[in-house]
């Protein structure tokens, strides 16, 4: 690991570097003393790109984890700084993806892939930055909704220092060809551009090619509520191109154990920056629990003080037996009236009886980092399947899905992971019905992306499940419903103030987080 760490802290160096540059564009496209090609390591700002893929704290703690992981019901807090949980607002949370990824991940990512263009040696690398620009700006508009695109990242480039914002549709109609180009170059043949500068494949064209026609399915079901027939092609695409076969193609990163940007966010933030804030909502326990869900000695632990974090004498792990954890209810405070939590029906007599996320998994700071995985595939197919649009049967392809999700917990460092008995006896407790078939395979992928927030509200947006009862408390913004979006930056209205005005303007609540993304239009 320690070749990596060198490599990724070498990266984030990089990049940083690049955005401390960028404070004044204008000056930086007519500086001759600006960093130019011959002297840029565009490997390392592949590797910078695909990291800040992965999430950095800063981004991870405010729309990850604060904002999305409590409208989801994932977690809960009592904090007030923890937005999400009861719909309060937050300028600089809402903006804090687009403010650390727009001038960093979207900036090297457009670098490589325009050194890379013209390079006929290196088609494989051009093409893979292709896909890894396609899943920056995807997540980017799933969260903002319109955003700068065609423009986007290119003010050392071109000179666009107020790039225009682009309609979501066209975005994913864009993002769709480019995924549909760079999988179908790939060659295997051909040169490994990236090696070991590559942290998900070590630029394996192969599992490029699989990991492209996957995100072309989870893309293409996005696209399921607003445009069923594109929607239906693009699956269709993904399908016939060939999708990740089991969970050894998972796309994912591997991570230090340590606090720096090469550490797993969500694991840096939940034990080690903000370790006693948070705990798992009774929402999802209680799912858990009331599903008999084996997952659930991974997914939660009760600690005696889980405020001692990571890296201090005697950092608390916890009690991971499944009958002994406790969600705590979203919506909830400390400050002693009708919503203090002492109040909540199933208090446990002191906030440490609530479960927290399980610091031998997933919460460890080198726990991995997974973009896109097989389990996620196989629910999106169930549902495809559902609906008509694959051959195959969707109660397979939903027992595909459980399994691979459960057997996935052996990649998080979690032992021998579920066994294969307990999976069965899930599986039998809990049998697919095509009555409920599209509850239930989105109820499972909620369960399955668990702290891939991001993704998780995205899903619920799309599908609607699971069904989640919002939190009503006062000082909201959305009149007591789920938030929908990500609001834009307060400095767009001064710095890029036509283009924002224009994109505003086609949301008719305006730049809310009640107003919906164009996939999310309401039925």
């Amino acid at each position: 690991m320690k070749t990596k760490h060198i490599l990724t802290t070498l990266a984030i160096s990089t990049a940083l570097f690049a955005s401390s540059c960028k404070k004044n564009l204008e000056e930086i496209n007519l500086d001759p003393t600006h960093i130019t090609a011959g002297s840029m390591d565009y490997k390392l700002l592949f590797t910078a790109a695909e990291v800040y893929t992965s999430g950095t704290d800063y981004d991870v703690w405010r729309n990850n984890l604060i904002y999305a992981s409590t409208f989801m019901q994932h977690l809960s807090s009592t904090q007030s700084y923890w937005n999400g949980d009861k719909y309060t607002y937050s300028a600089g949370y809402n903006s804090a993806y687009w403010d650390r990824n727009f001038p960093n991940q979207i900036t090297n990512i457009m670098e490589v892939v325009n050194h890379y263009k013209a390079d006929a040696a290196n088609s494989n690398g051009y093409n893979i930055a292709r896909i890894i620009r396609v899943i920056a700006f995807q997540r980017m508009t799933d969260l903002y909704g319109d955003i700068p695109y065609s423009e986007a990242g290119l003010g050392y480039i071109s000179g666009i220092t107020k790039p225009k914002y682009d309609t979501q549709q066209a975005i994913y109609a864009d993002l769709l060809k480019e995924l549909s180009e760079a999988a179908a170059a790939l060659d295997a043949a051909k040169t490994n551009t990236f090696g070991a500068a590559d942290l998900v494949y070590k630029g394996d064209a192969g599992q490029w090619k699989k990991f492209a026609y996957s995100q072309m399915l989870r893309m293409g079901m996005r696209l399921s509520k607003v445009d069923q027939a594109n929607a239906q092609k693009w699956v269709q695409a993904a399908v016939a191109g060939g999708l990740f076969a089991s969970n050894t193609d998972n796309a994912m990163i591997a991570h230090d154990a340590n606090t720096t940007d090469a550490s797993n966010g969500n694991g840096k933030v939940l034990t080690y920056q903000d370790p006693n804030a948070t705990r798992v909502s009774k929402t999802f326990i209680d799912y858990l629990r009331t599903t008999k869900d084996p997952r659930m000695r991974y997914i939660a632990t009760v600690a005696t003080n889980p405020g001692i974090g990571f890296g201090t004498t005697g950092f608390d792990y916890g009690d991971t037996t499944a009958t002994k954890q406790i969600g705590m209810p979203n919506g909830y405070d400390e400050n002693g009236a009708a919503t203090d939590i002492s109040k909540a029906s199933n208090w446990p007599g002191n906030l440490n009886g609530y479960s927290i996320v399980n610091r031998y998994t997933l919460a460890r700071v080198d726990a991995p980092t997974f973009l896109l995985t097989y389990s996620e595939n196989q629910l999106l197919l169930a549902e495809a399947a559902l609906r008509g649009w694959v051959t195959g049967d969707a109660a397979t392809y939903y027992k595909s899905g459980v399994t691979a999700a459960m057997q996935q917990f052996t990649q998080t460092g979690g032992g021998a992971g579920v066994t294969d008995a307990e999976i069965a006896a899930y599986l039998g407790a809990n049998p697919f019905s095509i009555a409920t078939g599209y509850a239930q395979i989105n109820n499972q992928y909620w369960v399955a992306t668990f702290l891939d927030e991001y993704e998780s509200w995205s899903n619920w947006r799309r599908s609607g499940f699971p069904v989640l009862t919002p939190v009503v408390y006062f000082g909201n913004v959305t009149n007591g419903t789920i938030p929908r979006r990500f609001t834009y930056p307060v400095s767009e209205a001064s710095a890029n103030s036509d283009n924002y005005v224009s994109a505003v303007s086609r949301y008719a609540a305006g730049d809310r987080m009640t107003s919906r993304v164009w996939w999310d239009a309401a039925q």
